[in-house]
């Protein structure tokens, strides 16, 4: 008679189901022993669904409580304050803060804190320094051209210099490699003391690019080879790209930018300056993404 009853039963395929199978038969007036002959499930399997179901009245697995958090949500809230003092500190460091503060837990355990809050590990990003100088200057500027339009902007010509190492990169260099070939000839990179360096000038506006100046090796910029690339360069530029029409010029505050001579010079060439330029400001400047 069991085997009837139960055969049908062993075709189920989920655990919920199978519970409610064996939760079913002590009501039929079967013994844990009977069900246990049927082999329906383990032993310790069998009698635990029995006792949850004879204590709870439900099938449904308790949900287990897991291991027991070392800090409370007020320490919790404590350790996201002192991290938020200092970005930069190590898990390691945060849980040295946190233990003075009478919190048992482990540098690992504060970086599982830290995740749940949505903080991660990542690279700082980088950019200039800004004086209260600087922000006061990049202020007035932004408020001076904040009714510009796009074809006021048209009628500016953007510059730069930018320096390039001719060996070896400027940045980070990623290589793929197994472990044991840090040092592998295909996975370095070479380093000199003083590697040659060249620097370059160009501009740009909405009507395109101008000629790119490269300076010789390791020559940087005074205001000698400033006044004779503006001479060259941006005079030619001018005149193709607006012809007569008038234009504004955009450079920074760069020492061979600012000197005496060179302000006389664009003077004497009813060139007219965009600014003053902000000091520290390269994000102002669309031709950095050029």
């Amino acid at each position: 008679m069991l085997e009837i009853i139960v055969l049908p039963l062993l075709t189920m395929v989920t655990c919920k189901e199978t519970c409610a199978a064996i939760i079913a038969l002590p009501k039929n007036g079967f013994t844990g022993k009977d069900i246990v002959a049927t082999k329906i499930a383990p032993k310790s399997t069998i009698y635990r669904f029995i006792k949850n179901f004879k204590e709870r009245g439900s099938i449904l697995v308790k949900k287990a409580s897991g291991h027991p958090r070392k800090s409370s949500k007020r320490q919790d809230r404590l350790l996201k304050r002192i991290h938020m003092r200092d970005r930069s500190a190590t898990s390691a460091e945060l849980a040295q803060e946190w233990q003075q503060a009478g919190v048992s837990a482990s540098a690992r355990t504060v970086r599982r804190r830290l995740l749940e809050d949505g903080l991660v590990s990542r690279r700082a990003g980088k950019k200039p320094l800004l004086s209260k100088k600087n922000i006061r200057n990049r202020l007035i500027f932004c408020r001076k051209y904040s009714e510009w339009t796009a074809e006021d902007w048209g009628k500016v010509i953007f510059s730069d210099e930018a320096p390039f190492r001719l060996f070896g990169a400027s940045g980070k260099r990623l290589v793929q490699r197994r472990k044991g070939e840090r040092y592998h000839q295909s996975c370095v990179m070479p380093t000199v003391k003083h590697p040659d360096t060249i620097h370059v000038w160009g501009c740009f506006s909405s009507k395109g690019v101008g000629s790119l100046t490269i300076l010789p090796k390791n020559t940087a910029m005074n205001k000698e080879w400033y006044q004779n690339t503006l001479q060259q360069q941006l005079l030619p530029t001018i005149q193709q790209q607006f012809g007569e029409e008038q234009c504004i010029f955009q450079h920074d505050g760069a020492l061979c930018h600012k000197a005496k001579v060179i302000t006389k010079w664009l003077g004497d060439q009813n060139v007219e300056i965009l600014g003053p330029w902000p000091g520290n400001s390269p994000d102002l400047n669309p031709i950095e993404n050029l």
